[in-house]
């Protein structure tokens, strides 16, 4: 209790381009080495870099979603130094002149909402990858990655824990694959983050010396690399020791963090505007068009189902975790006759559909029952036709088979003869047999026992196989006893 921990972080987010930041060579992931690495991605002698505008758009996107500042004219610079899968001896980035200034982005933590300030996002390419396992005393290289375009996302030093941390890079990973500026794929490396820790003595104002861990490809890594990297620091310095600016590398097998190289500052770069770039500008009327197509923000979506759905914070916060599951939470609230039904919509979404997705690691995009199909089910369930129990089972039916149409549930509530129990006349009959046979617990529900009417209920329900209407069964019954 007596450090407090500071946490930046850098993220580098892959855009969702068929084609790289300067070239036209292609950006699909699995191909052979060095299948995807054209003239401009290998640096042959006077080739020229085309800025890809399709990569802009996914800059400007990002910037409006977070509120940030779009830069009307921006800069390209060549970053300089030598790495072997490097083949330019360069990179092209922007430095003093990014294309968005500032924006944020809103988290939830233990504490309530927190607001992290971004300082900037600037575009870039990634370089290509070094391959270490299939060599025996030697390094293969894959140009592949090579020239495909990244938006650098930078946060202010304003994290203080790795808790905070990861919810950060979980709200951000789930914002840029809502707006579609990038798939997310962390095992890809479509999205991966470098994390700033320092830490200093409680109460004081000054920052201390940072060491960055590079290269965190999952949540649960960024969250064990702060916290040893957080604790070294301190073990260090208690001992008599001093944090060293470096740059480090996260051991997952050994949960510890080790050094890479010593840090560079700017000026070890090299920074120059690159003379073969002309300055990006984009105009106002570029913007309002990327504003015109950007949806509904996740923040937007979430509050408006709290505010005209009735919602809890809870149950819009896990419906708005992608995109895709507000779509399909929404195409089902439309199917079953709006949003006087959203709340068991939420339920089913959020339960049984999640489950099944998670069990069979499903993406929503990939689930066996359309959210038309699964409004069919619930229209059962909301005009009486099945129980909710019984729906669970014909859910189980509908994924096995796959249900495509809103009548899935109808064919299987009629194939296996599901169609709940109401008729009054049939319940009261069920009933008077059960009050015959058990009079003991008559004795006691009339004696105020509340658990001997719930023997009852279960009884009513195992005469009918579970088909019983359960409010028309509680309703009978207790007027059956008060006869």
């Amino acid at each position: 209790m007596d450090w407090e921990i500071v946490i930046g972080l850098e993220t580098h987010a892959q855009l969702s381009t068929h084609s790289k930041m300067f070239s036209g060579a292609s950006t699909a992931f699995g191909a052979p080495p060095n299948a995807q690495a054209c003239a401009i991605d290998i640096a042959l002698p006077g080739v020229l870099p085309v800025i890809n505008r399709a990569a802009v758009d996914r800059a400007v996107r990002f910037a409006l979603a977070v509120g940030g500042q779009i830069s009307p004219r921006s800069v390209f610079a060549r970053k300089n130094y030598f790495y072997p899968d490097l083949p330019k001896g360069y990179q092209i980035s922007q430095y003093e002149v990014p294309v968005v200034v500032g924006g944020s982005i809103r988290i939830e933590t233990a504490a309530g909402v927190k607001i992290v300030q971004l300082t900037r996002a600037h575009l870039e390419e990634d370089a290509g990858k070094s391959l270490h396992e299939d060599f025996h005393g030697a390094t293969g290289i894959d140009l592949n990655r090579a020239g495909t375009p990244l938006l650098e996302i930078v946060t202010e030093p304003q994290m203080s824990s790795a808790d905070e941390a990861v919810a950060y890079a979980r709200t951000l990973h789930a914002l840029v694959r809502w707006i579609d500026v990038c798939d997310g794929n962390m095992q890809e490396g479509s999205f991966r983050c470098d994390a700033n820790v320092s830490v200093r003595r409680r109460g004081d104002k000054r920052l201390g010396t940072r060491c960055e861990i590079k290269n965190l490809n999952s949540f649960r890594f960024l969250d064990q690399a702060i916290r040893h990297e957080a604790t070294r620091q301190i073990e260090l310095i208690e001992s008599g020791g001093r944090v060293v600016q470096e740059t480090r590398l996260y051991d997952p097998d050994r949960g510890e963090t080790r050094p890479m190289r010593s840090k560079e500052d700017a000026h070890d770069y090299r920074y120059f505007p690159d003379p073969d770039l002309p300055p990006l500008v984009i105009d106002a009327a570029w913007v309002e068009q990327v504003r015109a197509a950007l949806p509904e923000l996740p923040v937007a979506r979430r509050d408006r189902y709290e505010r005209e759905w009735a919602l809890s914070g809870y149950d819009a916060a896990t419906l708005t975790q992608s995109r895709e599951m507000a779509d399909y939470f929404e195409q089902v609230v439309a199917a079953v006759g709006g949003a006087a039904q959203a709340k068991l919509v939420a339920n089913w979404v959020s339960g049984e559909l999640a489950a099944a997705l998670n069990r069979d690691t499903l993406e929503m995009s990939d689930s066996r029952v359309s959210a038309l199909a699964l409004g069919g089910l619930l229209g059962r369930v909301i005009d009486g036709t099945i129980s909710g129990k019984i729906a669970k089972e014909v859910f189980d039916a509908m994924w096995s088979a796959g249900a495509v149409e809103s009548a899935a549930a109808d064919r299987i509530i009629a194939d296996k003869g599901l169609r709940q129990i109401s008729d009054s006349g049939a319940l009261e009959a069920i009933i008077a047999d059960i009050l015959r046979a058990n009079p003991g617990q008559v004795a006691e529900v009339r004696a105020g026992k509340e658990k001997a009417f719930n023997f009852l209920v279960g009884q009513a329900m195992k005469a009918t196989r579970g088909k019983g209407n359960p409010a028309a069964i509680n309703t009978l019954l207790r007027k059956a006893l008060a006869d």
